[in-house]
């Protein structure tokens, strides 16, 4: 039987649906394009970050449908969690998975194509969700008691040659007005140390040089398991056969001088950190419910840069248009975005308003042809702060892990601090990491 993968949205999905892979794989399943009329089964793992991916994930259902009538679709991911209800009334889909389910996505999807006994039922929808906090997402599925509900789905990246993406955490407790995702992936909760451990040890097994370590909120790890994020930095590192971590993303007030101070010390964690800032007005950010001001986020960067120098690359997450935000306050971000924190790169996400968060029903919502225009504007900063800090990084000794891909004779791969260098295409330097000037 031949089976299609396709995965939407973050890291995280990308890690669970090479985990799905491996399963059905190892079950005897073929994986084939999904385009393939051939397929029998569809796996769509989905996002709902924003009503873009909504709409964008109903309408790859739809088509898996029309590409192979016959086959059946199996979803799982945000979309599936939030609108449950609206995902099953697709044509096709035969089964649906929410958080709390995944561990059970490949033997039940084994055992709707007659590969296995059906042994592991999915139990009854919980009633209320005790995640809601007053809140209520519409359509959404209540979380489920069970499989995934203390220690979430082990789940790592595999199809590349050079890095892997593993997961450490899932799931949110900040619950920050605009944000579903505590919704869609449940409490926080982590996988224990020493499992992470035998992942990297798998990951380094095949060669690999290279592991991210990704989360919904990666520096929340502990919370079910007592360790800390730094207990896990320190059990990483000593893996043999991995060079290089970065992190994916971390909370800047997670971001702890105790783990600058060891990361520094001299390790295999790379001096690139993405850190969600959202926007840099202080009442913006009481109102929308995040955990710090201005001035602490500051205070992080400039900690890291006093420990590990100005070549950190910094990625930063910003919000743009958030209930509220006058030209004013989007002024104020702009400003402490290009003259204070000066980062190497920006994210940056127009506001989507999500029905059932508190961020949808508060006063000012912000016309969408403004969001736009502060994007644009953002678009060009960013533009001109990477410009910068790869200029600032010209001369500057580095190493290099070259991947695989080859385009126009070329092959790329990322420094320790994430600058993108080009070189001509060489098969043999594939996955290893050399020494050069910048």
């Amino acid at each position: 039987m031949k089976i299609a993968l396709l995965t939407l949205g973050c890291k995280l999905n990308y890690a669970e649906t090479s985990t799905y892979e491996r399963g059905f794989k190892a079950a005897g399943l073929e994986v084939t394009d999904w385009r393939d009329t051939g397929a029998d089964v569809y796996l769509v793992n989905t996002c709902s970050v924003t009503q873009h991916s909504d709409n964008k994930c109903r309408n790859i259902i739809r088509k898996c449908h029309r590409t192979s009538p016959d086959a059946a679709i199996v979803v799982t991911g945000c979309y599936a969690q939030l609108r449950r209800d609206e995902v099953e009334a697709l044509e096709g889909v035969r089964l649906v998975f929410g958080a709390d389910e995944k561990k059970l996505v490949v033997p039940r999807t084994l055992s709707l194509l007659g590969l296995q006994p059906e042994e592991n039922a999915i139990p009854e929808r919980a009633g209320a969700d005790e995640l809601s906090k007053g809140s209520v997402i519409p359509g959404a599925t209540s979380v489920i008691p069970g499989a995934d509900r203390e220690s979430p789905l082990e789940a790592f990246s595999s199809g590349e040659r050079t890095r892997s993406f593993l997961k450490v955490q899932d799931g949110c407790d900040n619950f920050c007005a605009y944000c579903t995702v505590p919704f869609a992936r449940g409490h926080s909760r982590n996988i224990p140390i020493c499992e992470l451990v035998k992942q990297a040890e798998q990951i380094a097994g095949q060669g690999i040089k290279e592991i991210v370590l990704t989360g919904v909120n990666t520096g929340d790890f502990g919370r079910t398991t007592g360790e800390s994020f730094l207990d896990l930095l320190k059990a990483l590192n000593g893996v043999k056969g991995i060079e290089r971590y970065r992190i994916s993303s971390i909370e800047p007030n997670l971001i702890t001088e105790e783990i600058v101070d060891w990361i520094a010390s001299g390790t295999k964690f790379l001096p690139h950190f993405h850190i969600p800032l959202q926007v840099g007005c202080d009442r913006l950010l009481k109102a929308v419910g995040r955990k710090y001001d201005t001035a602490l986020f500051a205070s992080r960067i400039d900690y890291i840069r006093a420990k590990m120098g100005d070549k950190v690359f910094f990625g930063i997450d910003v919000i743009v248009g958030l209930p509220g935000e006058t030209e004013e306050e989007f002024q104020q971000t702009y400003d402490f975005l290009e003259n204070r924190i000066k980062p190497a790169f920006i994210h940056i996400f127009p506001y989507s308003r999500r029905p059932g968060t508190r961020a949808a029903v508060m006063p000012g919502q912000v016309q969408d042809s403004i969001k736009t225009e502060r994007v644009k504007r953002l678009e060009a900063l960013c533009e001109k702060l990477h410009s910068s800090f790869a200029e600032s990084c010209k001369g500057m000794p580095e190493e290099v892990l070259w991947e695989g891909a080859e385009k126009g004779g070329k092959m790329s791969g990322y420094t320790g601090n994430y600058l993108r260098i080009e070189r001509p295409f060489e098969s043999d330097k594939i996955g290893k990491i050399e020494k050069i000037v910048i």
